[in-house]
């Protein structure tokens, strides 16, 4: 299998080709959006042109209403972002770790094997959800009961589902829970090691530490949630795909990444330019924001192959949906830890899939409209027998 009939949608194509740049408006804010592929990797590696360190405004639309404290290490720049970086790394590499890698192969297979119980389920809040949430917390080594505090966050910490942002702060809340509960009986989890982490010669302040948190929570939430729904829809409405996946488990490294690839619901990301810029001809003005268009990079066709086909065997496949150079999500391999592994149990336990129900979740905005992943998808599948793997 080379390709798929169902294809992903590319919505911003046609100016990618002519353009490479779209004015759009966010919010009451007109933001430049970079296209091409090379242009967002140029863009990415050149933080003294295109900056993070702007507290908020590093997500598009911007979150000066949903938090108050700024993320932790991405809306900074070299050297401080390199610095900030270390202290949270241990944490990040343990999805790399051979003992965290089974205990999440664990709990999916558990999680799929519970699944199978119902006639039908939501796999956004009833499995991709819980997944996120219980393989975050081998992440962070804390208990796995810490998630179900998570998990009634719902999809989003920030927003409620249609994309409106929440009212109140339950997240900064239950950070600085936990960051007390740190100082007070310290241990060896990701809320102790900020607590007691130094930068620059001194202990980290709390703002530094929730802001440490905030990223942490908020960043691959929605990411890894979408990527395994969008995932799960595609199997059911090409089983082929499951079985070519089936008969050749080593297939699923290189499908898993064209997952990636085709359903990033994050469509971009921010930077500010300090000095303006200049980009094939539209002027950025000092400290107006660009948009880093992940998922146009994504479909560039002078990259990519037919780039709307969804090619479960693409290689090369140099995406970009976990950023690029130094500002690389420090969560990808957490994400592809959970995604293969979740393929992968899928692949063995599970003989058809079939959708019920679904309600994409779409971003809607004055010059482009895109699917980034359900509200709900309801689906039912059948238990592959042991005979018939």
């Amino acid at each position: 299998m080379t390709s798929s009939s169902i294809q992903s949608h590319d919505p911003f194509r046609e100016i990618r080709q002519t353009d490479g740049v779209m004015r759009c408006p966010f919010h009451g804010e007109s933001i430049t959006m970079i296209l091409r592929h090379s242009d967002v990797r140029d863009a990415a590696a050149d933080w003294r042109t295109y900056s993070s360190d702007a507290p908020f405004r590093v997500p598009i639309p911007s979150e000066e209403a949903v938090r108050t404290i700024r993320q932790l290490p991405i809306e900074t720049d070299p050297p401080r972002h390199t610095e900030y970086r270390k202290l949270t790394e241990p944490f990040f590499l343990r999805a790399k770790r051979p003992d965290v890698i089974a205990s999440v192969k664990r709990m999916i297979d558990e999680a799929v094997a519970s699944s199978f119980k119902a006639d039908s389920f939501d796999a956004v809040s009833e499995l991709a959800l819980p997944i996120q949430s219980r393989a975050l917390t081998q992440l962070l080594n804390v208990p796995e009961s810490e998630a179900d505090i998570w998990i009634g966050w719902g999809i989003h910490v920030f927003k409620v589902t249609g994309g409106t942002f929440k009212t109140g702060n339950v997240l900064e809340d239950y950070l600085n829970e936990r960051f007390d509960q740190a100082e007070a009986d310290p241990g060896d989890d990701f809320f102790s090691a900020l607590i007691q982490a130094t930068f620059e010669g001194r202990r980290l302040t709390r703002q530094e530490c929730l802001g440490f948190g905030n990223l942490t929570f908020a960043g691959g939430r929605d990411t890894i949630i979408h990527t395994a729904t969008s995932m799960i829809a595609h199997l059911a409405w090409r089983p082929e795909a499951l079985a070519y996946l089936r008969d050749d488990p080593t297939r699923i490294t290189l499908a898993s990444e064209e997952f990636f690839r085709v359903f990033m619901p994050l469509t971009q990301i921010g930077r500010v330019c300090p000095n303006g810029a200049d980009i094939h001809g539209v002027s950025v003005a000092p400290n107006e924001r660009v948009g880093l268009c992940w998922a146009s990079a994504n479909h560039d066709e002078t990259v990519f192959d037919q780039p709307e086909e969804i090619r479960l065997d693409r290689r090369p496949n140099p995406h970009v949906s976990f950023g690029y150079r130094n500002h690389l999500c420090q969560g990808a391999p957490h994400a592809r830890l959970v995604i293969r592994s979740l393929l992968e149990t899928i692949c063995r336990t599970v003989d058809r899939i079939e959708v019920i129900e679904a309600k994409p979740q779409t971003e809607r905005e004055e010059r482009f409209v895109r699917q980034v992943g359900y509200e709900s998808l309801r689906v039912r599948w059948s238990r592959l027998e042991p005979s018939e793997s």
